[in-house]
């Protein structure tokens, strides 16, 4: 019996899923380890008192492009350019002059994002196939191109991206205000009840996945002990999410959506409001 060939997953397939969450934490000390985001979140955003804001504003923008429709992504776009605007500084001893609109630094959130996204994802579904892994590189591009991302700067290839992901690594420089966030983000005193209560696996999570030399430079150890940890939630993850239902795997996904398209109701004076910010922290 033939085969019945499966459809390429892509970005609103991936975008869809809760599960994704896990690599926000992760997503977001490696953005704020580039000196010029971490200065920029430092001196225009109260990032530092909300962190989980940040959290929530991405996956609210994120899961807009990915996964809403074209009034969708106009909003969104619109409320990230909005908390934008005012980001930007110049230069100093320590870093260059930054800008939100940069793309460069757009690039790199993009990059944070494309790598957690897609190392939470094999880990819990196992491996892309080969077009699926193409498909959701090419489409994930979107994440940084609705906002001032060239299209001809996203990695053309996967040895692109992995050549690209390289080099910034090494480029990265975690300074003193982003240790602060990072401590804040970890000891989760300003989080909401529901999100102290998990943080315990969500702070696992975020420290296996960093990379070892960005780990390094926020002072975080990850034990033998913690990595085995970290292993067999993640072999459970594995074993039940992919077969919960569609409905409660896109729970976050649809409320989501339904909360950006309140906002766009005619009675509503700011047709963006209630979409955070993606990147600007504010």
């Amino acid at each position: 019996m033939a085969r019945r060939a499966v459809r390429p997953r892509g970005l609103a397939d991936v975008g869809g899923e809760w599960i994704m969450l896990a690599g926000g934490g992760c997503a977001v000390l490696l953005q704020l380890a580039h000196p010029s985001i971490g200065r920029g979140v430092a001196e225009h955003s109260d990032f530092a008192s909300r962190p989980y804001d940040r959290l929530i504003g991405t996956l609210a923008y994120v899961t807009a492009v990915a996964c809403g429709d074209a009034d969708d992504v106009r909003a969104a776009r619109h409320a990230v350019g909005r908390a934008h605007a005012p980001v930007h500084g110049a230069a100093n001893g320590l870093t260059p002059a930054y800008s939100a609109f940069d793309a460069d630094l757009q690039l790199w959130v993009t990059a944070t994002l494309y790598w957690t996204a897609t190392r939470v994802h094999e880990r819990v579904f196992g491996p892309f196939e080969p077009a699926s892994a193409e498909r959701f590189r090419r489409e994930f591009a979107a994440i940084g191109t609705t906002l001032q991302l060239p299209g001809e700067l996203w990695p053309a290839t996967r040895s692109e991206f992995d050549r690209y992901w390289s080099d910034a690594l090494s480029g990265l420089r975690v300074l003193p205000e982003a240790r602060r966030v990072c401590r804040d983000l970890l000891s989760a005193r300003r989080a909401p009840l529901w999100l102290r209560a998990i943080m315990p696996w969500a702070r696992l999570i975020t420290v296996a996945l960093l990379p070892p030399v960005v780990r390094e430079q926020y002072g975080l150890v990850l034990t033998d002990r913690n990595s085995r940890r970290y292993e067999r939630m993640m072999s459970l993850a594995a074993a039940v999410y992919p077969r919960l239902p569609a409905r409660i795997r896109h729970i976050v996904r649809d409320r989501l959506l339904r909360r950006l398209r309140a906002g766009r109701a005619p009675d509503r004076r700011d047709a963006a409001g209630p979409v955070p910010s993606a990147a600007g922290g504010r």
